[in-house]
């Protein structure tokens, strides 16, 4: 059965250089988390630590999110409740309306995303202007983001200096990173000089004291909230944390975990608007409250976007962000896709190799792989399992049930080595497509052990 992810995929990997490159630049990535990895004993311990803090935080959201709340408004934050999608985007609408604002200059927020929110407000008449440079150039290119750290990833800077030379008139043929940096500044600084309001995602939310804690690496969520005087924050239920204690733990998980750096170039605290000025909080819940009710998926919500999953997942390196219809991208996407909508979403479940590597880099050790072998059962209850695979293992399951015909097909088996290849490699065997049959053993194991001819060798 042909899939909306297997086809686009296939249309990625087609481009040979393109899926070597975006494999080795994403495995660059995760080799840099490695060492940082390595240059911490406690590694480990941390990423234990930060799995029951999370696990903590988000079976007591109630506390957490009152304490929050309270704090925050002490602070002279106006906090606000959303309880889906269309709430978050029409309280944001009603602050922007209230202010008669026209520009709202906002930061990388994978929550907007979800909310689509640039559309609705850009439907509206407000100009939105996205302020990281990898969102920029996709904003210019009308195109959304390919991994939840690095949007842009997936494309090379000379693709970059084409765009720019359209857009924003920089010199024919010169993608020089730094040029192109420079004219990318240059560009944002007038947008963020004549914003009307700015906007900010939210990593953590700390509960007793009401900050709200934004990493970047450009600086761009201080520009952004620095020169407007209102500051809207978006932000998931599930970015709660206890106290500066857990955020502790998290700092030194984030930013080595994401991109390979000790820690982000910018760890920006907002705890009350600015002098004159409003900071506004909508903490929204768009169907995390339904994922505390699922024991076999609440781990999802103990993820901290950090992407370390995507770097190292060799489906994702492979067929590239665009190949997941969910807005998010590899394991983590896999699993929020199918708890948002399995009806829809049911089809990226197949781009899982169950190597198991997104378990052991995720800092949040999230059960990411079992999750979705868990989700691959379910497919046949809701419809939606492959008929050839289910034949498949229905033939298999007849084979292993039958030791006499098991024991016929072992000495049968190598007479395929001598088979015509026409006869193996065709349409009926997806597996061979790309991929050589192993050759088969003249003679097989059982047989041997029958013999005599596999010895148990003490040491």
């Amino acid at each position: 059965m042909s899939t909306k992810h297997t086809e686009a995929a296939n249309r990625f990997i087609a481009n040979k250089e393109q899926e070597t490159w975006h494999n080795e630049t994403l495995w660059f990535v995760r080799e840099k988390r490695d060492k940082m990895a390595m240059d911490v004993p406690e590694w480990e311990e941390l990423r234990e630590l930060s799995s029951k803090i999370k696990m903590h935080t988000i079976t007591h959201l109630d506390t957490y999110a009152e304490e929050f709340t309270r704090n925050a408004e002490a602070n002279g934050v106006i906090v606000h409740w959303a309880k889906d999608a269309k709430e978050h985007n029409e309280i944001v609408y009603s602050i922007l309306s209230k202010h008669k604002a026209k520009k709202l200059v906002k930061s990388k927020s994978m929550l907007t995303e979800e909310c689509h929110m640039n559309p609705y407000l850009i439907e509206k008449g407000i100009d939105v202007v996205e302020s990281d440079l990898g969102e920029r150039i996709l904003q210019l290119m009308d195109e959304p983001p390919s991994h939840i750290v690095m949007p842009a990833i997936h494309l090379k800077r000379q693709e970059v200096g084409k765009l720019f030379e359209e857009k924003l008139h920089t010199e024919k043929d010169n993608s020089d990173p730094t040029y192109l940096t420079r004219a990318a500044r240059q560009h944002l600084r007038n947008e963020f000089l004549t914003a009307d309001v700015g906007m900010t995602g939210c990593n953590f939310a700390v509960a007793n004291t009401g900050d709200v804690v934004v990493c970047t690496n450009e600086g761009n969520a201080d520009m952004g909230t620095s020169l407007p005087k209102i500051h809207i924050v978006s932000m998931g239920l599930e970015k709660l944390i206890p106290n500066h204690k857990s955020l502790a733990v998290y700092s030194r998980l984030l930013a080595r975990s994401a991109t390979g750096q000790p820690v982000t170039s910018y760890m920006s605290h907002f705890r009350k608007p600015r002098e004159g000025g409003e900071m506004h909080v909508i903490i929204v819940d768009n169907g995390r409250s339904d994922i505390l009710g699922n024991d076999e998926h609440i781990q999802t919500l103990k993820c901290i976007r950090c992407g370390a999953c995507m770097n190292t997942c060799p489906v994702y390196r492979r067929s590239g962000g665009y190949s997941y219809t969910y807005f998010i991208p590899g394991p983590i996407g896999i699993n929020l896709g199918m708890l948002k909508n399995p009806e829809e979403y049911f089809d990226n479940v197949s781009a899982c190799s169950l190597c198991y590597s997104c378990n052991n880099v995720c800092p949040a050790k999230i059960d990411l792989a079992d999750q979705i072998y868990r989700w691959r059962q379910d497919l046949n209850s809701l419809g939606k399992a492959d008929k050839m695979k289910k034949m498949m293992s229905g033939g298999m399951k007849f084979l292993f049930t039958h030791p006499a015909l098991y024991k016929a097909g072992l000495r049968m088996a190598p007479i395929i080595n001598h088979m015509p290849r026409f006869l193996i490699y065709n349409g009926l065997n997806d597996w061979g497509k790309g991929r050589e049959l192993p050759k088969f053993a003249s003679e097989s194991f059982t047989s041997m052990w029958k013999k005599g001819k596999v010895q148990n060798k003490k040491n």
